[in-house]
């Protein structure tokens, strides 16, 4: 049995990244952002890298320097070493790891967690990573669902933790917005081929995207379909006439009821 997406994941508004924003402090990602989320009552959304060590990291980029005080590949630093290393516009905030994460959320509110695809070209040279986040999640209480934009990915997730919810995060798949990923790999994933094969339960689809026909087929057979990422209140409004949900940043997204 393929495990069906929690139903708080449906309900509740997802905050990409947490509900960050540096100008107070609460950088993507950071402890501060997932605070913040857990105090507004929103979901979380949050990325995963792996360590040279193989610990899972809460973080987006492959390299640092965007988002830390640091620069290089975030896998060639231990979690240790990820540890002291301060977050951009953070006031003392650090790289997060997952089991750090998921102990400050004490399942209050529903996380989505998507590996980052580890591959390179979105292929199938993944698995580590995976593994390592199913041995962190087992025995959490709490909301939770996996995500990744490589079908691999998901695929290694259904095998490593069957009983938590997995989708594909999916998008139009522009050739520009994927360099170095190969063309000929963006037009195949365009029409999410492997939504079943994965042993997907969802997916989170790019939201200028979401009128595409193979998505709304795959909702209209019942497949929640979360987006992202929203930006305005005026686009959550469009986005939710053709998905379940949205994933949202830069603006405070409704609670429903």
């Amino acid at each position: 049995m393929i495990p069906e997406l929690p139903a708080p994941f449906l309900s509740i508004p997802v905050a990409h990244r947490a509900l960050h924003d540096v100008a107070d402090g609460r950088p993507e990602n950071s402890r501060a952002a997932i605070r913040a989320a857990i105090k507004a009552g929103y979901a979380i959304e949050i990325d995963l890298q792996l360590s040279r060590d193989g610990c899972p990291m809460v973080f987006h980029d492959y390299a640092l320097e965007r988002l830390a005080e640091a620069t290089g590949a975030i896998r060639t630093k231990t979690q240790a070493e990820l540890a002291q290393i301060g977050l951009r516009g953070g006031n003392g905030e650090t790289i997060p790891s997952l089991a750090e994460v998921l102990d400050l959320v004490a399942g209050r509110v529903p996380v989505l967690i998507e590996t980052k695809d580890q591959d390179g070209n979105l292929g199938p040279d993944v698995g580590t990573l995976e593994q390592a986040t199913a041995a962190v999640l087992q025995g959490y209480q709490g909301p939770v669902a996996l995500m990744s934009f490589n079908p691999h990915s998901v695929a290694a997730l259904a095998q490593h933790a069957p009983d938590i919810a997995r989708g594909l995060v999916t998008s139009s798949y522009d050739p520009e917005d994927w360099i170095p990923v190969p063309a000929s790999i963006c037009d195949r994933l365009r029409d999410i081929p492997d939504f079943d094969s994965s042993q997907s339960s969802f997916i989170s689809h790019e939201v200028a995207d979401l009128v595409r026909p193979r998505v709304q087929e795959l909702r209209s057979a019942g497949v929640p379909v979360l987006c992202w990422t929203v930006k305005s209140l005026k686009a959550e409004a469009e986005a939710r006439q053709w998905a379940d949900n949205v994933t949202f940043e830069k603006y405070l997204s409704p609670l429903l009821g």
